[in-house]
């Protein structure tokens, strides 16, 4: 994890790695020693272990300038951790840009995956909806969202749990005509490609759980990511006002407040920690610039997890299966 990554780094940072740290989640800190070391006099260091570096990639540099030319930074460092197999995967609240950057110069691409896609995980009402791109690639081609489509569903089926993961394309409407043309020609790709798709999902079905799996470019990914935690943490700051106006509505939203606590969790973005970006020689998560020590610990129990139930495995033998069905029909 990447000691000075985000706004409360290197305090909140520590603490969310020493918080998840375990017997079963051995956790490497990467930062400067001068800054770091102090947070961990009176620590149990059992479980953790501090590999140096020396400088910090700001969110004001260019990215992929600052990976080639700040080799001593922390997440350079970091990337090389995973890349060299010291570790299994990085988790950064810092530059989402050079972490993008570093995932592909450091880590390097798996297989012959053309795109990389950031994964996030949202609630749908029936159960959770792995959706991507969330902003890795916001210029995108037909065929980099068919690889979405496989990427995500690996994750589904790995992570989440489903058997034959549903995929989904995000679209202005459910007809196979409508959109632009890089959604249109994204659908005739993936009717064709032995995904189960089952065709475009508008905005407001996002999370009717119509799909298990929701694929789009990485802009358009970015915008409706954003705009759903902003509503969602509109809609919890109206609730509690409503709740707060008159007696009757305190008593009201007092008998409320468990079930609120469920509602509050399922669309809180520090519940897993981060996103994930999937297509790399290991599991890169990428954390908000304001992650808390629970986000931070939170993102490295549920990278764990999935490393454990074998993500990355899963990914190669999903685009093998791809490419064998594009040979059958070639043939």
């Amino acid at each position: 994890v990447d000691a000075e990554g985000g706004d409360d780094a290197p305090a909140v940072v520590v603490a969310g790695a020493l918080e998840a740290a375990s017997p079963n989640l051995r956790v490497i800190l990467v930062g400067r020693p001068e800054v770091v070391e102090p947070l961990l006099r009176d620590a149990d260091r059992s479980n953790v272990e501090l590999v140096s570096s020396a400088t910090v990639i700001g969110c004001e540099m260019e990215p992929a300038s600052a990976v080639k030319n700040m080799q001593d930074s922390s997440i350079v460092v970091g990337c090389r951790t995973v890349a060299d197999g010291r570790s299994q995967g990085f988790v950064s609240a810092g530059s989402t840009g050079a972490m993008l950057a570093g995932a592909l110069l450091v880590i390097k691409r798996a297989g012959e995956i053309r795109r990389p896609a950031i994964v996030t995980t949202l609630p749908g009402l029936a159960a959770p909806l792995v959706f991507l791109d969330a902003g890795a690639n916001a210029d995108c081609r037909p065929e980099h969202l068919l690889e979405f489509g496989v990427l995500g569903t690996a994750f589904s089926r790995t992570v989440i749990g489903v058997t034959k993961p549903r995929v989904g394309l995000l679209n202005i409407g459910e007809e196979s005509s409508k959109g632009s043309e890089l959604a249109r020609a994204a659908h005739d790709l993936l009717c064709n490609s032995g995904l189960d798709f089952v065709g475009n999902v508008e905005g407001r079905d996002l999370l009717r759980s119509v799909a298990d799996v929701v694929v789009t470019d990485g802009f358009t990914g970015n915008v409706a990511l954003k705009l759903l935690e902003g509503c969602a943490s509109s809609l919890l700051v109206r609730i509690k006002e409503a709740a707060g106006r008159s007696l009757r509505a305190k008593t009201g939203g007092f008998l409320l407040r468990p079930a609120l606590r469920g509602v509050r969790a399922a669309l809180d973005p520090e519940e897993y920690g981060g996103t994930y970006l999937l297509g790399v020689r290991g599991l890169v998560v990428i954390c908000h610039g304001n992650s808390s020590s629970r986000a931070i610990a939170n993102a490295l129990r549920f990278g764990a997890d999935a490393l454990r139930k074998g993500v990355l495995a899963s990914v190669d033998e999903e685009f093998a299966r791809l490419s064998a069905a594009a040979g059958t029909a070639a043939r």
